[in-house]
């Protein structure tokens, strides 16, 4: 049967819809949040709650608008006791991702706006969400090490309460400025799989734990948010730089897939590598263990002359979080703790201009068949 339109394997380069949140560039390698390029926002030293509130507000705030939105996020981080109660009844071995989708549908149950989809409510939402996901994160990490939960600190930015709440005690100034960088460059990127997610659902008018439930369960899916940490997996295999190249080499050979390279978008280097590429160098010099970084600057090089793919986000993520002694089961949650600020910025732009999102499929299966009564078959 013909299809109407043109068929897409998995929708690439298919535009459904229109947005003024995020722009991507593949072919010159540029990203802009609401027209601001997002080198201009790292080397600018733009903190992430800025980024969240142009990302929801399509402006930049002032200063008395910023200190306000920042102190809003901080009310908001700690967890109510029912889902604080669930997290300690949660398996101790359960994937970091799951506990985040059925925490944050847990969640929702729990905020006083349940039930009211107005405009106004929705961003009460949105700023619960930015707030708590992160100590949901951080709080589960302690349980399953037999440590109690750690409050969160309303005088640390958001980059620095992550560390707060991961290990009691405030991180370096580096450890923040890298950590508040990475939580930029991955606030948001277009139409990724997590993101059309959320605006799916969104799109039926259903809630904003819904959407967002939804898109942590897509985010979990190891082709989208779980490359770093399988990155990371690849360098720990190697172990030394000096074997690096044989290992790239004899995996192409066996047809396998080097994560962190490549990107369905970006045909030049992607510009969220340009600063984790930085910062994990600055990273292994400040612990005295440049090797991960010596590995990864190898392997890109090899795989940039002998396949043509350039390093995407999730390579140098990797070696940076190993750097900053965060576990490698943690960096697709810390993915999550970024992007929500994304992920609520598009639920929210799509509540402003709903249309159900209800695209066709091209039918390939057989037609005119007769039906065979059962006493026949």
């Amino acid at each position: 049967m013909a299809a109407e339109t043109t068929f897409k394997a998995g929708l690439e380069d298919v535009v459904s819809n229109t947005s003024e949140i995020c722009f991507l560039d593949g072919k010159q390698g540029r990203l802009l949040y609401y027209g601001y390029d997002i080198h201009d926002l790292v080397d600018g030293g733009a903190s992430f709650e800025e980024v969240v509130y142009l990302l929801w507000h399509g402006e930049l705030p002032n200063q008395s608008e910023l200190k306000a939105f920042t102190e809003e996020l901080a009310s908001e981080r700690a967890l109510a006791e029912p889902v604080l109660d669930l997290l300690k009844r949660l398996p101790k071995d359960a994937n970091a991702m799951a506990v985040l989708r059925t925490a944050v549908s847990f969640l929702g149950l729990y905020d006083p706006d349940d039930g009211d989809e107005s405009l106004e409510a929705n961003y009460r939402k949105a700023a619960r969400l930015v707030a708590k996901i992160p100590t949901i994160v951080t709080s589960y990490e302690r349980i399953r090490q037999g440590l109690d939960p750690v409050q969160p600190d309303p005088s640390l930015s958001a980059a620095a309460n992550f560390f707060y709440l991961l290990r009691g005690t405030k991180p370096s100034e580096f450890e923040e400025k890298a950590f508040n960088t990475a939580l930029i460059l991955h606030a948001d990127h277009e139409l990724n799989a997590s993101t059309f997610s959320a605006r799916v659902t969104a799109g039926t008018l259903s809630d904003m734990y819904s959407a967002i439930t939804s898109a942590i369960g897509t985010l979990k899916g190891p082709l989208h948010g779980g490359a770093n940490e399988q990155v990371m997996r690849m360098l720990l295999e190697i172990g030394d730089p000096s074997k690096a190249i044989t290992w790239i080499d004899e995996a192409l050979a066996q047809k396998k897939k080097i994560m962190g390279f490549g990107h369905r978008v970006y045909r030049t280097e992607d510009p969220r590598a340009t600063h984790l590429r930085e910062l994990s160098k600055q990273a292994g010099e400040l612990k005295g263990e440049t090797k991960w970084f010596e590995m990864s600057q190898a392997i890109e090089k090899h795989m940039l002359e002998v396949k043509g793919l350039h390093a995407n986000v999730d390579f140098y993520s990797a070696s940076l979080y190993y750097s900053l002694g965060i576990p490698t089961h943690l960096y697709t949650p810390i993915f999550a703790c970024s992007r929500i600020s994304g992920w609520t910025a598009h639920v929210l732009e799509q509540y402003k201009n709903n249309r159900l999102i209800r695209p066709r499929a091209e039918y390939v299966g057989p037609t005119d068949r007769k039906f065979v009564p059962l006493s026949e078959r």
